[in-house]
């Protein structure tokens, strides 16, 4: 094929020959049916569900543990942190030894670290729990964005993103309604059964439906020092290194919201469990439509850093909005307001996502394993260092949530801008130009 042919095929988002097997593309493209889109959902679904599930129960462990609201918000922090280094070390692997047998090891391992978590009797071992329970889980977050890069290319690519979000925006609308009715029944360890349960389910699925998507011809041969090269190579590419960092910042403002939203609503604005959980699921909802327009309507007709930087400009300015509202500069801001601006924050990740998973990806057709590990492990660990960040100040005032939000927004901004650079057009961009 011509470079130019090449580049029409790309741009069509027709898959480029062995990017998936030693079938040919097409007839792969064609098995990649609904069976498969499932699958890929359920295990992006998985950091949510194990997130979102266990929020409305944050203010019950206080109090159970004994513990003051920092402490137990480094449980969040543990399980991010573990789902950061877990995909470092899956990503490589995948690339080495293909995608479903890390996967299948990485979804084991999950389920008996979450049922360990129903027995802690100690907030440090729950927190290490949750650190064995994040490091497992890494493995369907890495391996499905890289199977996801096996299968697709250009558009057709960043449109299956649109899909993955709409599949896994539907776990945290889910996941804390059932996370408050689990409340009703039984107590926060009550969570950690249904994720045990859940985790089997899937692993079950996983095992059955998920066919190998990378052939061994494709596969790196190299061990350790293969992968840190690669790694290295990956970080050198300017380009991807600032869609890595945008959307690592991204998620961490919207990580400021998922650690610090149970005790703003319920603790300050005095909103009940299940009164979260509605509202919760209600901003879900809105980053998932948002994902859809991004999909259906706007890839392919504006260029994908244009979506991008819009996003990222909403998201910058709902985050001073609710800066502004938080700390009383407009007044004394009630739920609705604050709720509204929170709203408008999540739905504009639907924008920012999908867009710079793609945009990276990209650039890393032969490594797509170690690129997805440095996109996951960037975003992981930048939401695990904002967690804690948003109770620095106690648990009655919002202006730490609202100012960490603020500061990870204008970080986004500026690697975008800085490092991807999106008003040059670039030879080797194969798409993303309108």
């Amino acid at each position: 094929m011509t470079d130019s042919g090449r580049s029409q095929a790309v741009d069509e988002g027709i898959p480029s020959a062995g990017a998936v097997s030693a079938a040919k593309p097409e007839a792969r493209a064609r098995r990649a049916g609904l069976v498969v889109t499932l699958v890929l959902g359920g295990l992006t679904a998985l950091p949510p569900l194990s997130m979102d599930m266990y929020l409305p129960a944050l203010p019950e462990v206080t109090s159970a543990m004994s513990s003051p609201a920092a402490t137990i918000q480094l449980t969040l922090t543990a399980c991010l942190m573990g789902m950061a280094l877990g995909q470092l070390i899956v990503g490589p692997m995948s690339d080495r030894w293909g995608r479903r047998r890390p996967l299948l090891v990485g979804m084991v391992v999950y389920v008996l670290a979450t049922a360990a978590c129903a027995f802690a009797p100690t907030v440090e071992l729950l927190i290490g729990f949750r650190l064995a329970q994040g490091l497992a889980g890494a493995a369907g977050i890495v391996i499905a964005r890289a199977v996801v890069r096996d299968m697709y290319e250009g558009v057709a690519m960043a449109r299956f993103f649109s899909t993955l979000m709409l599949i896994s925006g539907v776990a945290p609308v889910v996941a804390p309604l059932i996370g408050g009715q689990i409340l009703r029944l039984t107590d926060w360890r009550g969570v950690f059964v249904v994720l045990t349960v859940i985790g089997v389910l899937l692993t079950f699925i996983v095992w059955r439906r998920l066919d190998e998507t990378l052939p061994p011809a494709r596969r790196q041969d190299g061990g350790l020092g293969q992968a840190l090269r690669t790694m290295r190579g990956l970080l050198a590419d300017r380009v991807f290194t600032g869609y890595m960092l945008s959307g690592g910042f991204a998620f961490a403002a919207l990580f400021a919201y998922i650690s610090a939203s149970p005790f703003v609503v319920q603790d300050i604005y005095g909103a009940s469990p299940q009164t979260f959980s509605l509202l919760f699921g209600l901003n879900s909802i809105g980053l998932v439509i948002a994902g859809q327009i991004n999909g259906k309507v706007l890839v392919g007709r504006v260029s994908l850093d244009k979506a991008l930087a819009v996003g990222l400009a909403v998201i910058t300015l709902a985050s001073a909005a609710l800066l502004l509202m938080t700390s009383g500069v407009l007044g004394k801001a009630g739920l609705v307001p604050v709720s509204a601006g929170l709203f408008v924050l999540m739905s504009a990740m639907g924008l920012a996502m999908p867009n710079t998973n793609a945009q990276a990806l990209m650039r890393s057709r032969d490594a797509a394993g170690s690129a997805s590990a440095l996109l996951g492990t960037s975003t992981f660990l930048l939401g695990a260092i904002a967690s804690p960040l948003v109770g620095i100040a106690g648990e009655h005032t919002a202006v730490p949530m609202a100012l960490v939000q603020l500061g990870c927004a204008l970080a986004a901004v500026v690697c975008f801008v800085g490092l991807c650079r999106p008003w040059r057009r670039r030879e080797d961009d194969a798409f993303g130009t309108a």
